[in-house]
């Protein structure tokens, strides 16, 4: 039972150092990453190539003689920081249990401009996000929430459960083990708490013949593919029969005003995701910083505009 308790440890600054001295350390480690089993052409897929002597961090393919930088078409993509500055960046949003301001962040990576530091999170909070995750299995609670709005403008918080008014809405689900523990969570913000918001989350999230455990709120009508367990309960005792959900609830409000003193609408997602991903790699804190380069090798590139648009 203890060791079900047991975190493991992330690098050290100093252990960090010693693996990545250096941009060159960094490109051999993100070749890796990005090609597990040999380079391999983006062009025309052959599987053999070489790196050139003359070209940083360049390979060449052997069959149509195409040049590839090892950011070309990832993350990193036509980045004009360096290596060693993406890599200080994943360590430091990893190794920080509750997450990093990009004013923080700004700081501790001396960068010049705010809007750097904010579009190098944000571009890290996508590489969060496994598109090929499963769905939740089992026994999946599923509820929502409100999170007061950030900005001054904002109309103040007001109304009482479910009212919308000055507020972001949000609906969780947290797939539970036999033995009623958490595994892993999904978030993501909602128009509103009716059924049209809430069926498609539902689907989303949860795998077909999961246990979908709701509080009986009349959004949950009907679970096509699902077997519904509707808690019909008083609002008081929410926080008995849907427990996990309600935790991490809590724990979000607490890390969206802690860390970022609020979050925001436009970009409450990549918020979301960057929570769902520390909470479901709570316990193994040292994968995560090669998960994120990982993801972050085989990602396809997105610009500012993207971000700051919503495309991406």
């Amino acid at each position: 039972m203890a060791n079900r308790w047991k975190h493991d440890r992330p690098l050290s600054r100093a252990e960090f150092e010693v693996r990545f001295p250096d941009d060159a350390a960094c490109a051999r480690h993100l070749a890796e990453r990005r090609w597990p089993d040999g380079f391999v052409c983006p062009d025309c897929g052959g599987a053999k190539g070489w790196e050139l002597t003359g070209k940083r961090f360049t390979w060449e393919c052997a069959a149509c003689g195409r040049q590839t930088s090892v950011t070309a078409g990832t993350a990193l993509h036509r980045s004009h920081l360096g290596l060693k500055v993406w890599f200080l960046a994943a360590h430091i949003v990893t190794s920080h249990s509750n997450g990093i301001s990009a004013l923080q962040l700004q700081a501790q990576l001396g960068l010049g401009s705010y809007k750097t530091a904010w579009l190098l999170l944000h571009k890290l909070r996508r590489a969060m996000v496994d598109p090929d995750r499963s769905l939740l299995q089992g026994a999946v609670e599923v509820d929502e929430t409100t999170m007061p709005l950030r900005r001054k403008a904002d109309p103040p918080a007001g109304g009482q459960g479910r009212s919308p008014l000055g507020k972001m809405l949000v609906a969780g689900a947290v797939e539970l083990s036999p033995e009623g523990q958490p595994r892993r969570i999904r978030l993501a913000p909602i128009a509103d708490f009716s059924a049209a918001s809430l069926k498609p989350f539902v689907a989303a999230v949860a795998a077909t013949g999961a246990r979908v455990i709701t509080d009986g709120w009349s959004g949950y009508p009907g679970l096509p593919g699902h077997v519904h367990d509707a808690k019909v309960i008083g609002p008081m005792a929410a926080h008995v029969a849907l427990k996990w959900t309600h935790r991490v609830f809590s724990n979000l409000k607490r890390w969206g005003l802690g860390v970022f003193h609020g979050l925001r609408r436009q970009h409450l997602q990549r918020y979301l995701d960057e929570f769902v991903f520390r909470w479901n790699r709570r316990r193994h804190t040292a994968a995560a910083f090669d998960t994120l380069l990982g993801r972050g090798a085989r990602l396809a590139p997105a610009t500012a505009r993207d971000f700051i648009d919503q495309r991406v």
